[in-house]
């Protein structure tokens, strides 16, 4: 698969399929990579990349510090989420795309939308993450790895992260930069060295930038009600992707489709067709 050099970032992608672009954001959280849609989950058995080929050309790619990409310890915002998303466009010389997120996915693909109208054909926001259990889970996480780097300091997190193949959503204590310091040996040497201090500052600006709201995170509401790219929200129904975030999305979101149908009803005989369906609607 291909990597390209995004803001000094690392980043891995992948296109399938011809037609117009249909740019995909991972579900996943922190562990984002471009294989979920097709092993995380219910994405394991939808077979979206599968339905979408034939008629688009999907990029799937490992969000920033996930999976094979690189990553910069830097307070980590939406903001810079979608600047990687622009840059991937821009390296692929695509104008426009529809968008889809699946999961916290959704989050950066409306966030998107917002920062660039122009770019974005239409929506599709599949089961996005929310609601208040979703946000005390992620505050939770944060915390238990910034007392783990009290008690043990940086340099046992890079021994951590390097004894296991877990992400921090499976295991908090080794942060959102786990995968990098797998994977790069020079950013985990400067990693240890870090001023704990600092680095304190860092995680918890990214806790509060990130998880500051008990809904979809990412976009202000107001910014949401002006924007006039078309959406097809999808509920998701548990902890994580509670509906109450979709319906918020519904409430602000003046230029949408909600399809209405419980999780156990969104099928690989339903849910691929439905969002193909309203991707043809949206076509230029």
């Amino acid at each position: 698969m291909p990597f390209v050099d995004l803001d000094g970032i690392r980043t891995r992608y992948e296109t399938v399929g011809e037609g117009p672009p249909l740019l995909m954001f991972s579900p996943g959280g922190f562990d984002s990579g471009l294989e979920n849609w097709t092993t995380f989950g219910r994405y394991r058995d939808l077979g979206f990349l599968d339905a979408f080929a034939p008629h688009y050309r999907c990029v799937v790619f490992d969000r920033r510090e996930a999976a094979r990409s690189g990553g910069r310890v830097e307070r980590l915002t939406w903001k810079r989420y979608v600047d990687q998303a622009i840059g991937l466009l821009d390296h692929l010389g695509i104008e426009s795309a529809h968008a889809m997120g699946g999961c916290v996915g959704c989050s950066t693909a409306a966030a998107l939308a917002v920062e660039a109208p122009a770019r974005v054909r239409s929506l599709v926001l599949f089961s996005p993450a929310g609601g208040p259990r979703y946000r005390m889970g992620q505050h939770r996480r944060f915390v238990q790895h910034l007392a783990f780097v009290a008690e043990q300091g940086l340099a046992a997190v890079v021994d951590l992260a390097r004894s296991t193949a877990a992400g921090f959503g499976k295991d908090p204590r080794v942060g959102p930069w786990a995968v990098v310091l797998r994977t790069d040996d020079a950013f985990a040497a400067d990693y240890a060295r870090l001023d704990p201090a600092r680095y304190d500052l860092i995680v918890t600006g990214t806790l509060r930038g990130l998880f500051d709201r008990d809904t979809v995170p990412g976009v202000e509401p107001e910014d949401l009600m002006t924007l006039d790219v078309p959406a097809l929200i999808v509920p998701g129904q548990d902890a994580s992707h509670a509906p109450s975030a979709a319906r918020y999305l519904q409430e602000c979101l003046p230029v949408h489709e909600y399809w209405n149908v419980p999780v156990a009803e969104q099928t690989a005989a339903t849910a691929p067709a439905r969002i193909l369906a309203f991707l043809r609607s949206h076509d230029r």
